[in-house]
């Protein structure tokens, strides 16, 4: 048995100062005899579990014009997640081409290789799950969720669509036209791209719709929707049993996503920045307005920490409630009942964690008793 003492117990409905003991991977008892590990004052939260990373994609592509290899990335990324206080991660991997030069699709690719070869080996400090994303109008996606979709790492699955100027992220097309424009993307090739994006919209989205979500419901694995816009959106969604709100990108369809009992997924490098990279709505208001379930990393994964003391320095919610987005919020969405939460009987996924100067900083993190950062 180990035992934590000298803590801030971060509790799901307060703090409190004491210690804890792990036995065989589980939280044994609050208090103990041992003084095993001494965390002199810092806080002890529950491991960080997020639902949304595409930070693998930017360890395979660091920049533009340089690939990565694949397996290297994969550790690096995991490191990262560790470091960051996560120790459940579900890898956001896209299914399908929207533009980018088939990139993401082979990030898919060599990412479904390389779990399946490192999880088995013990390599990887933070357990690690799969979260399909899948691009709605790209005629190649459903033959690639046909190949992943049985892997019992699947756990949660997005429906996407990313046509410029039509739905989703980049439905103002002059936003997407001047971010591709960014990227050195010629404008005679951009003409190109949204057109041949746009008509795939039209021939693919439905029937690839129908698909994913047969799919998924014959599995009973969770359906999200991503970046929904409005009311008439989110119903849609409800009524064909997507309970999952990811990234609701207006606060009128946060609200209608909470009215019809969805759960809401928001990205933490919003609060941390102070609002969206992409001129959606801030994610402190729907904090405020409690429309919010669970934070996820997005595409930094120390944002999910910085953002939930924010909150609790802002003052907008206590700290444990704030702890709740990236934990017990998290679990909860995912089914995932063994974690999330300091309490008798659940997995020792704990963080040391400790405040210089209003920054959180992770101090060392264990994953079922055992220390990975």
């Amino acid at each position: 048995m180990t035992t934590f003492t000298n803590a801030r117990l971060v509790l799901p409905d307060q703090i409190r100062d004491g210690s804890l003991s792990v036995a065989q991977g589980r939280i044994a008892a609050f208090g103990g005899s041992g003084a095993d590990v001494d965390l002199e004052g810092d806080y002890l939260i529950p491991g960080i579990i997020d639902l949304h990373t595409d930070n693998l994609e930017r360890q395979t592509q660091p920049r533009n014009n340089a690939r990565w290899p694949s397996r290297s990335a994969l550790l690096t990324h995991d490191a990262q997640c560790a470091a960051a206080g996560i120790t459940t991660v579900f890898d956001a991997l896209c299914l399908g081409d929207i533009g980018f030069g088939k990139a993401r699709n082979q990030t898919f690719e060599d990412a479904f290789v390389d779990l399946r070869a490192l999880l088995p080996l013990g390599a990887l400090k933070s357990e690690h799950f799969l979260h399909l994303r899948c691009e709605l109008p790209a005629p190649e996606m459903p033959g690639m969720l046909a190949r992943a979709i049985d892997d019992d790492r699947v756990r949660l699955i997005s429906l996407m669509d990313h046509s410029p100027g039509l739905s989703g992220q980049y439905a103002d097309v002059e936003r997407y036209r001047q971010m591709r424009r960014d990227e050195g993307v010629a404008e005679g090739e951009l003409d190109t791209i949204i057109a041949e994006l746009q008509d795939n919209h039209h021939a693919y989205h439905g029937p690839n719709r129908a698909f994913v979500i047969a799919e998924a419901r014959q599995r009973g694995i969770p359906l999200a929707s991503h970046d929904d816009h409005t009311e008439a959106d989110v119903a849609r969604n409800a009524e064909e049993g997507i309970g999952i709100a990811e990234f609701p990108v207006s606060l009128a369809a946060a609200r209608a996503a909470r009215a019809r009992g969805m759960r809401s997924i928001a990205g933490a490098p919003n609060i941390v920045r102070g609002g969206s990279h992409s001129g959606n709505v801030a994610v402190l208001d729907l904090v405020r307005e409690g429309l919010l379930d669970a934070l996820a990393s997005d595409y930094v994964p120390a944002s999910m920490l910085e953002a939930v003391f924010c909150l609790a320095a802002r003052e907008i919610l206590p700290l444990p409630a704030a702890i709740g987005l990236v934990t017990a919020g998290a679990a909860d969405i995912a089914g995932l009942d063994d974690r999330g939460r300091l309490a008798v009987g659940l997995r020792a996924d704990l963080v040391q964690v400790r405040v210089y100067e209003g920054l959180p900083v992770v101090r060392s993190v264990w994953r079922e008793g055992v220390r990975i950062a």
